[in-house]
């Protein structure tokens, strides 16, 4: 399988690693059967994700998918982050061979799901779609 160079940099260096201490949302997609769980820390100041951190447990393409998807939103507001599609951590990558293209699908699906995590914490209904039962995954393994 062949990676670009923009993804084994993402994956041997990935970047915001970790946990955010008193996160304002948090989102866990993926299971165990697939062998990918991502899971989305956000710290959200005025509309805008100030922090953004993760941890993944998988291959070398979901963590640098994360580790992409992670600097695509930091600076951004909600709005702009629930635009981030998978396809675009994908342009982002230079690419990604096809059997691992779930592996950005999981984390536009993690960043959606810390939001929504997050507009829960502070009332504001969910006005978009959720998606984490991994149905990508299962059509890979």
């Amino acid at each position: 399988m062949q990676y670009s160079d923009k993804v084994m940099d993402h994956f041997t260096h990935p970047r915001n690693v970790g946990e955010i201490e008193d996160p304002s949302g948090v989102g866990q997609v993926g299971n165990a059967k697939c062998g990918d769980i991502m899971k989305m820390y956000l710290k959200i100041e005025d509309d805008v994700i100030v922090d953004v951190k993760f941890k993944t447990f998988g291959c070398g393409a979901a963590i640098a998918t994360s580790s992409m998807a992670t600097e695509l939103i930091k600076g951004k507001t909600v709005a702009e982050a629930l635009k981030l599609t998978n396809s675009a951590v994908v342009e982002a990558l230079e690419g990604l061979p096809p059997v691992k293209i779930h592996c950005s699908v999981l984390a536009e699906e993690a960043i959606k799901a810390a939001l929504a995590d997050y507009y829960t914490r502070i009332g504001r209904p969910i006005d978009f779609e959720l998606e984490s039962d991994c149905k990508e995954c299962e059509a890979h393994h």
